[in-house]
């Protein structure tokens, strides 16, 4: 099936390209959202950037009273309508009903000399005073779908917002291809904010949830929900490093941008070793060099084992000089690995600083491109808030001036509110992992590339990585 623009394109995004072609979309909103204007648009743009000539057909307005509406946003109806590529119709809903049944009619006639593609009718709420009853009205609806459909036209079909349905849509919703809702609510006790919903598009991958938009001087702009200023001096130049986890490099437009902090930040229930030896798996395979901070629940047999589901032997990594840990815990490592050890547990926090620093200097000046992932709640655990506040961002900072990537795990709930939003302004990145009732959860809450994603359903899966975001 092909795709029709809208001619909104950050409705485009959440359509993932447009309207289905020859769908018919049902449009509703109460008075004053713009329904008129993204009917209009939808037309207007058709015609002008995409060649696709296009009918209006009101009930309540007359043509000359939306020519002077539409000038205000510099749409000039009328040469379009010069040009052949636009027809603006007044009558009343049965007249149009007649026309569209009756093979040959006025309404198919004006389609077949226009060449016509597209259409908006406005508003089908007006068929419901001129049915004898419920059944008849909703044999009108299925009727003209179905004709829509046989003249092969993309349409959109206005309608009032009305109260008893105000979220499923009514009846309209449940025949029409696709249903996006315009809604107008309070913001800030002082003002209001238009929202746009799509709640179904057959054939189409669509963005959920409520996305606001403006009417502007050159008509409706919507701006996608969790959409976010890009760190553009980041990203400028930056290599990305690939997670393994597809939805999410795709989110993150490549993976995470090199030389940057991200935080994991997971409750006590959720399941990240998966995610995390994906990670590390890509990026010794990529020829990066990876230290390791581990968690008492991400022990050293845990990462060996699931290197080994990747096709990966930890001890061999660690005698090729790619992988190293500092260790707070008295446990055993694979054969071959004791020597690229750091151990820290006996080490008070000044000692230890000097120490990693020491240590992690010199392995940084033997070259090579280095990846960190930092267990920030055996850091809190052991060393306390007080030393992560202190220097996690002096950290931070470190890492990035050496072109360093750092993943850094933490819990957010039990370091508190204050703690976790130093950390969340510190870091370039946040992604959230989390447990509610029977499912794992995964979203990008905080990216460079101004990403803020819907939350994602973690499935298992039996080949690398292990696990899919749906």
């Amino acid at each position: 099936m092909g795709t029709v623009p809208t001619g909104v394109r950050g409705l485009d995004v959440l359509l993932h390209g447009g309207f289905p072609q020859g769908s018919t979309i049902v449009v509703e909103g109460a008075p004053g959202t713009g329904k008129t204007t993204l009917g209009m648009q939808f037309l207007y743009y058709g015609a002008l950037q995409d060649g696709e000539a296009g009918m209006y057909v009101t009930f309540e307005e007359f043509p000359d009273q939306l020519y002077r509406d539409m000038l205000a946003f510099g749409w000039d109806l009328r040469k379009l309508e010069r040009e052949g590529m636009l027809r603006v119709v007044s009558m009343t809903p049965d007249v149009f009903m007649e026309q569209m049944i009756e093979p040959g009619g006025l309404v198919e006639k004006l389609i077949r000399e226009l060449n016509c593609r597209r259409i908006v009718v406005d508003s089908i709420s007006l068929f419901r005073y001129g049915a004898a009853g419920e059944e008849e009205h909703r044999r009108m609806l299925y009727r003209l779908r179905n004709i829509l459909r046989k003249l092969e036209l993309t349409a959109l079909l206005i309608k009032e917002r009305d109260a008893a349905n105000d979220e499923t849509g009514g009846f309209e919703a449940y025949i029409a291809d696709g249903f996006i809702q315009l809604g107008l609510k309070r913001q800030m006790d002082k003002y209001r904010v238009r929202t746009l919903e799509v709640l179904k598009m057959r054939g189409r991958r669509i963005r959920e949830g409520e996305h606001v938009y403006r009417l502007t001087e050159n008509g409706i702009r919507l701006i996608p929900a969790r959409s976010m200023i890009e760190d553009l001096a980041l990203l400028n130049g930056q290599t990305k490093v690939a997670t393994g986890i597809a939805a999410l490099d795709e989110l993150l437009e490549g993976g995470l941008a090199g030389g940057s902090v991200y935080l994991l930040d997971t409750n006590s229930k959720a399941n990240y070793k998966y995610f995390i030896a994906s990670i590390l798996a890509g990026r010794v395979r990529a020829g990066e060099k990876v230290l390791a901070l581990l968690s008492s629940f991400l022990t050293p047999e845990d990462l060996d084992k699931m290197f080994a589901l990747q096709g990966l032997s930890m001890s061999r990594l660690a005698q090729e000089g790619q992988i190293y840990f500092i260790e707070h815990y008295t446990r055993p490592y694979p054969p071959g690995c004791e020597a690229n050890v750091m151990d820290v547990g006996t080490l008070n926090n000044e000692e230890y600083r000097r120490v990693v620093e020491e240590k992690i200097g010199s392995l940084v000046a033997g070259g090579g491109s280095w990846f960190v992932y930092y267990d920030l709640n055996t850091v809190i655990a052991e060393r306390g808030k007080d030393y992560v506040t202190k220097y996690f961002a002096a950290d931070s900072a470190g890492v990035k001036a050496l072109g360093m990537t750092m993943m850094v795990l933490c819990n957010f709930s039990e370091i508190g509110s204050e703690v976790s939003a130093f950390l969340e302004r510190t870091s370039n990145g946040v992604i959230r992992t989390w447990v509610d009732g029977a499912y794992q959860y995964m979203q990008v809450v905080k990216s460079p590339n101004g990403v803020i994603s819907e939350p994602y359903v973690v499935e298992t899966t039996t080949r690398a990585p292990f696990m899919r975001l749906t």
